[in-house]
């Protein structure tokens, strides 16, 4: 019939060849290699559903990354009043990371996950509805962000810690990294223009799109099986404070996670002093007025992919504690580059090659950690990272407001050249502590 005939495609001319194969069994075929080649059926069914929540998740936070700032400014103009929007963004990381940590080593992670994100959809239902209404005011605004924040990092710690548990240690590079690709391509470079472009069509709409993605989120978390993770039913609970102190001598006696946390700490300084006058530094030294900062981020995103493209590659033939040093290098380099140059062509190519090495060395910080920390740990020590991280960004960004108000806004980015070169030989040996087999 030639309806079947339309079905069907034609493999090889030899008469003892099995002659046609349907187009609807050759196109199956096709899609299931790509999603192996993407997703291999041994990381297990269950990554797949971690994966899609994570990217759908992802997809909102950036959504609201851009809404959030959107909807205080449309409240008032007060400058304190939009700097608190920033506030609320990393304040909580710092303020409740290590409590998540104990208590996605205390219970259920997945359960803690569900709750967390259906907090986040409760603050977020509530703050529709002040829209709705009229009612909403900048104080009920920034009360709702917050809380939709602190929500979020208990849902964000307890969710690190579901991959080691689901993922063998050798396939733990390739996980990491197709997590890392949906929070870059969704998060950083998707999310806030669809936000802002969603705020421009009505206020609710970010935030109703958010509330969609989280819930879509919790229906997949909730089809995921895992394994105890250490704690079983009856077995004594030591008090928060001593179980903080055991994520901390934990870390601090292990010598590849304890380079780990003191290289993110240390580097977070000399970055955050860099990155704290960006918006200024696109404007003045490289010319490019307002638009220049997002035309930035944005060349930055587009080496993430890059990055996630050539990462497989990369750790097949480079050991991760090379991979290590090679990646502070570059992030050296980076600040000297920005600091000499005035030319915005020349700027976007080492912003290019910052985020290739961005996503790279993130990567695999996240994977040598989760192959060494024991299951029952991994909140805890997670946290104590995530410590590291926004303790480094916060004093950094303190010293680079400083200099660049005293001397100009190369100067952070000096000041972050040397730090760097001064680190990197400080820790040049300790890198190599990290191995595949940590």
């Amino acid at each position: 019939m030639a309806g079947d005939a339309l079905t069907q495609k034609r493999v090889d001319g030899n008469e003892n060849a099995l002659p046609w194969i349907p187009l609807e069994t050759y196109g199956f075929a096709l899609v299931t290699t790509v999603v192996e080649r993407i997703l291999p059926a041994r990381l297990g069914a269950g990554f797949r559903w971690l994966l899609a929540s994570s990217w759908l998740t992802n997809l909102g936070d950036g959504v609201a990354a851009a809404a959030g700032p959107l909807l205080i400014a449309s409240l008032t103009r007060d400058p304190l009043m939009i700097s608190l929007s920033a506030l609320v963004g990393w304040a909580p990381p710092l303020l409740f990371s290590l409590y998540a940590g104990v208590l996605s080593d205390r219970h259920d992670r997945r359960g803690i996950v569900l709750v967390a994100n259906a907090v986040r959809a409760v603050v977020l239902a509530a703050l529709l509805a002040l829209m709705v209404t009229g009612t909403l005011t900048v104080v009920t605004a920034l009360v709702a962000l917050t809380l939709r924040s602190v929500a979020e990092v208990f849902a964000d710690s307890a969710t690190a810690t579901l991959t080691p548990m689901m993922v063998g240690k050798d396939d733990l590079v390739i996980a990491n990294a197709r997590l890392g690709t949906g929070f870059i391509t969704l998060n950083q470079l998707a999310g806030p223009p669809i936000g802002a472009a969603l705020f421009g069509l009505g206020l609710t709409w970010p935030f109703a799109g958010q509330l969609l993605l989280v819930v879509a989120g919790m229906v997949l978390v909730s089809r995921i099986t895992l394994p105890p993770h250490g704690r079983q039913a009856g077995d004594p609970r030591p008090g928060t404070v001593r179980e903080l102190v055991a994520g901390f001598s934990w870390t601090v006696q292990h010598a590849a996670v304890r380079t780990l946390a003191l290289t993110i700490l240390i580097f977070n300084f000399t970055f955050g002093a860099a990155w704290s006058v960006l918006v200024l530094y696109t404007q003045e030294q490289l010319g490019l007025g307002a638009m220049g900062f997002g035309l930035m981020t944005t060349i930055g995103g587009i080496g993430g992919l890059i990055g996630t493209g050539l990462y497989g590659a990369i750790t097949r033939r480079v050991s991760l504690g090379a991979l290590m040093r090679i990646g502070l290098i570059i992030e050296t380099f980076t600040h000297l580059g920005l600091a000499l140059t005035h030319s915005p062509w020349v700027a976007g190519g080492i912003f290019l090659a910052f985020g290739a090495h961005a996503f790279i060395w993130g990567t695999t910080s996240v994977t040598v950690r989760q192959r060494a920390v024991p299951h029952e740990l991994q909140g805890r020590v997670g946290s104590v990272n995530t410590v590291c991280v926004y303790a480094g960004l916060v004093v950094g960004s303190l010293i680079g407001g400083v200099l660049a108000t005293r001397f100009g806004v190369a100067a952070p980015f000096w000041f972050a050249f040397a730090g760097s070169a001064v680190f990197v030989v400080l820790l040049w040996r300790q890198l190599m502590l990290i191995a595949h087999d940590d």
